[in-house]
C-alpha cells in the first residue's frame, strides 16, 4: 500500500475513533442525567408548568360607630373558557344551551357566544375571555349553566377570583378610611385606618395550584383551593356617619366659597377622645376638592392666635397675672430687635385687661404680657408648655402624625432673642390641627387630656377580639382655678360683643372657642405672596361640653376674606348647630313605657303635616326646629337656621308660596 493511502486511512481511523469516543461520552452523560439528576430536572419542569398561586384573603370590614360600612372587601370573578377541554359530544350538545344562558345573563345575543365558542374550538384557544367582574351570586349562577356545570376539566370553565375594596359611602372620609397597597418598588404603602389597622384587617392568604396551558396562561388544577384563605377581622371605628357627612359638606362649601387651597376639620367627643368626624379636602388641578392628604394628622404648622390660649394658661398657672391684669397695647405695634408685632386693629386697643387682650386677639397685648414676666427667664415659660405635653406627639395608631415643635432656650441653635415673643402669639412653633384640638379638648374636659381615638374594637363576626378603651395622656394640664378662667376666656371670645368670634354666637346654644389667623410666607417682602391660615377651635355646648372641634383652612382668596372668624368660624358654627339639632337630648331611655306628652304632640303635628302632598310652602311656625327642617328638606327646599334650638318663630318664605326646588328658606328659631 502506498504511503499516501496509508496516511489517509490512519486519519480516517483516528477520526472514527474520536467520533466513537464522543458518542460514548454523550451516552454516558445522558445516562448520568437520567439516573443522577433526573429528579432535579423533572422537578424543574414541573415548576415551570405547575405552580402555586397566592389567593389574597378578604380584608375585614371597616365600620362606623353605628355599624354602617366604611370599607368592605368584595370578591369578583373573571370567567374564561378552555375550548380544548370538553369532549366533542358534550360541546356540540350543550353549546346552544350555554350560549342562551350567557345571553340572558350578560345581554349579548346567543349567536355571539355560539360563534366565539366555535371559533375557539377550531383554533384550540385554551384561554377565551368570557366576562369580568361577576359577583359571587352571579358566579354561582354561571357555574350551573350547561357545559360549565361539568367543571374545570370536562366543561372548560376557568375561574379567576380577585378581591376588590369598596367604599359604600363614596368619597366621604375617604382619606381617613385610607388604603393599603403596593407601589412600583413592591413596598407597602399604608394610609389611614386601613393602613393603621391592617394587621387586624388583612387576614391570611390562601394558595391555589395551577397548570400552565400556554404562554402567560395558567389554569386551576382543582376546583378547590390547596389552602383556603382566612378572612381578616372586622374593625369598628369611632367615625359617626351623620357627623362625618355634616363635617364634609360644611368644609367643602366654605373651601369653594373662598377658593382656598385646602382645609381640614376634626370633631372629637370630649370625654372619650373618640374622633367622630375627620375631613381633609385639597384643591386639585381641575378646581375640585378631594381627600388628598390627611392634613389634620400630618400637617404641622404655626398655629397663630389659637396658641394664645396656651400662653395665657401658662401665665395664669404660674400666677404671674390674673385675667384682670392690664396691659397697654400702645398704638398697636411694638418691636423686638427690629422685628415688629402688630395688631389687626390700626392704632391698637389702648389699655386693656389680659382677658380683653385674648377676646380681641391682641398680638401686642399677649406678647407684652409674656415678655414682661418671662423675658428674663424664658425657660420657665417653655417648661410650663412642656409640662402640659405640647411638645409630645399624641402617639396615634394612624400613621403620619406630624411632629410638634416648641423651641427650648437650652437649644442654642434654634433659640433667638425673639423666640419667646414670637412663640407667645403662635409663631416659631409648630403643631398639627389634631394636636391643637387635643389641648382645647382637655380644657373642655376639666383639664384631663385624653388621647384621640379612631377605633373602638376589633371583631370576628360578632365576637369581640380586642377593645380599645379611653386613654389618658395627662390627668391635669393645669389647676382647676386656671381652667375656670380659661373656659371663661373662650366663652367671652364668642359671647362678648367685642370678641373676635361674636358673629358665631348662637342664642340658647353657647359656643366656646378661639379664632386664629396666621400668616404664611411672611418672610417674603412681596405682599402678593403673603398667604393666610384661618382657623377656629373650641367646643360646644360651652356649659356642658360634648364635642370639641377644629377647623383649619389654608390660603383662602384674600380678596374674599382670610380672618379665622370669617372663614373657619362659620364652618364650626354650622357643624355645631347641625349636630345639636340632630343629636337626641336624651341618650338612654330607662323605661320604654314612659311617654313625653310634649314630644308626642310635636310628633303628631309633624306626622299630620308630612302626610299632605305639598305643592306650596307649608306654615311651619310653632313646629320644632328639627321637624321643620326635615319636612322642608323633603319638599326639595334648602333650609338655613338662625337663632336658638327651639320652635320656629319666623320663616322667610310665606306659607302658600309655590315651591321652587333648591330654593333657600330661612327659619328663625326661639
Amino acid at each position: 500500500m502506498p504511503t499516501t493511502e496509508k496516511n489517509i486511512l490512519n486519519r480516517l481511523y483516528f477520526i472514527a475513533g474520536c467520533m466513537f469516543l464522543f458518542v460514548i461520552a454523550v451516552a454516558g452523560k445522558l445516562i448520568y442525567i437520567q439516573i443522577a439528576e433526573g429528579s432535579k430536572y423533572k422537578k424543574l419542569a414541573e415548576e415551570r408548568t405547575i405552580k402555586n398561586f397566592v389567593i389574597p384573603a378578604n380584608r375585614g370590614n371597616l365600620y362606623a360607630d353605628d355599624g354602617s360600612l366604611l370599607a368592605t372587601s368584595v370578591t369578583r370573578y373573571d370567567i374564561r373558557f378552555d375550548a380544548v377541554a370538553p369532549k366533542d359530544n358534550d360541546f356540540k350538545e350543550q353549546l346552544r344551551g350555554l350560549s342562551d344562558s350567557l345571553s340572558k345573563m350578560l345581554g349579548k345575543p346567543s349567536s355571539y357566544y355560539r360563534n366565539i365558542f366555535t371559533k375557539a374550538r377550531v383554533t384550540k384557544n385554551r384561554y377565551l375571555a368570557i366576562t369580568k367582574n361577576l359577583s359571587y351570586t352571579e358566579y354561582v349562577r354561571l357555574k350551573k349553566f350547561p357545559l360549565f356545570n361539568l367543571g374545570t376539566y370536562k366543561g372548560g370553565l376557568i375561574t379567576e377570583q380577585r378581591t376588590v375594596r369598596e367604599h359604600p359611602l363614596g368619597d366621604i372620609a375617604e382619606r381617613s378610611v385610607g388604603y393599603e397597597r403596593y407601589n412600583e418598588k413592591g413596598e407597602v404603602i399604608s394610609v389611614g385606618l386601613e393602613g393603621a389597622f391592617s394587621d387586624y384587617l388583612k387576614g391570611k392568604e390562601g394558595q391555589q395550584l395551577k397548570q400552565k396551558i400556554a404562554k402567560g396562561q395558567w389554569k386551576p388544577i382543582n376546583d378547590d383551593n390547596e389552602i383556603e384563605p382566612k378572612d381578616g377581622y372586622d374593625v369598628v371605628s369611632t367615625i359617626n356617619i351623620n357627623i362625618q357627612d355634616i363635617t364634609h359638606h360644611a368644609l367643602m362649601e366654605q373651601l369653594q366659597k373662598y377658593e382656598a387651597d385646602h382645609g381640614s376639620v376634626v370633631v372629637m367627643e370630649v370625654k372619650t377622645g373618640e374622633i367622630k368626624a375627620i375631613s381633609n379636602l385639597g384643591k386639585a388641578k381641575d378646581g375640585n376638592y378631594y381627600e388628598r392628604l390627611n392634613y389634620a394628622v400630618g400637617e404641622s404648622g404655626e398655629p397663630g392666635s389659637t396658641f394664645k390660649l396656651m400662653s395665657l394658661i401658662a401665665a395664669l398657672e404660674d400666677k404671674v397675672i390674673d385675667t384682670s391684669y392690664t396691659v397697654d397695647t400702645e398704638k398697636g405695634e411694638i418691636s423686638f430687635y427690629g422685628k415688629k408685632v402688630r395688631d389687626s386693629k390700626k392704632g391698637g386697643y389702648g389699655v386693656i385687661s389680659a382677658s380683653e387682650a385674648f377676646e380681641v386677639s391682641s398680638n401686642v397685648g399677649i406678647v407684652k404680657i409674656i415678655d414682661e414676666f418671662y423675658g428674663e427667664n424664658p425657660k420657665k415659660f417653655v417648661d410650663r408648655l412642656y409640662n402640659m405635653g405640647l411638645n409630645e406627639q399624641l402617639g396615634l395608631s394612624i400613621k403620619g402624625e406630624g411632629k410638634p415643635y416648641i423651641p427650648h432656650p437650652n437649644d442654642k441653635k434654634n433659640w433667638s432673642g425673639i423666640s419667646l415673643q414670637w412663640m407667645a402669639y403662635g409663631y416659631g412653633v409648630s403643631l398639627t390641627p389634631l394636636q391643637i384640638l387635643t389641648f382645647y379638648n382637655a380644657v373642655a374636659n376639666d383639664g384631663e387630656m385624653v388621647k384621640p381615638r379612631l377605633i373602638k374594637e376589633v371583631k370576628e363576626w360578632d365576637k369581640p377580639v380586642m377593645r380599645f378603651d379611653r386613654e389618658v395622656l395627662n390627668p391635669s394640664i393645669c389647676s382647676q382655678e386656671t381652667l375656670a378662667k380659661a373656659k371663661q376666656l373662650l366663652r367671652n371670645v364668642v359671647e362678648k360683643k367685642h370678641g373676635t368670634g361674636n358673629d358665631l354666637n348662637v342664642q340658647n346654644f353657647p359656643i366656646a372657642g378661639k379664632t386664629g389667623t396666621a400668616q404664611k410666607d411672611y418672610a417674603s417682602r412681596d405682599s402678593d405672596k403673603l398667604k393666610y391660615i384661618s382657623s377656629f377651635v373650641g367646643y360646644f355646648p360651652a356649659d356642658n361640653p360634648k364635642y370639641s372641634c377644629i377647623v383649619v383652612i389654608h390660603e383662602p382668596d384674600k380678596s374674599k376674606g382670610y380672618y379665622g372668624a370669617d372663614v373657619s368660624g362659620p364652618v364650626f358654627k354650622s357643624i355645631a348647630q347641625k349636630i345639636y339639632i340632630t343629636t337626641p337630648a336624651v341618650d338612654v331611655i330607662e323605661k320604654l313605657e314612659t311617654r313625653n306628652i310634649k314630644t308626642d304632640k310635636d310628633y303628631e303635628q309633624y306626622y299630620t303635616r308630612i302626610q299632605k302632598e305639598y305643592r306650596a310652602v307649608p306654615n311651619v311656625k310653632g313646629m320644632s326646629g328639627m321637624d321643620a327642617v326635615s319636612l322642608l328638606e323633603n319638599l326639595g327646599l334648602k333650609v338655613s337656621i338662625k337663632g336658638g334650638n327651639g320652635k320656629v318663630k319666623k320663616q322667610s318664605l310665606e306659607a302658600g308660596e309655590k315651591i321652587t326646588p333648591n330654593k333657600t328658606i330661612v327659619l328663625e328659631l326661639s
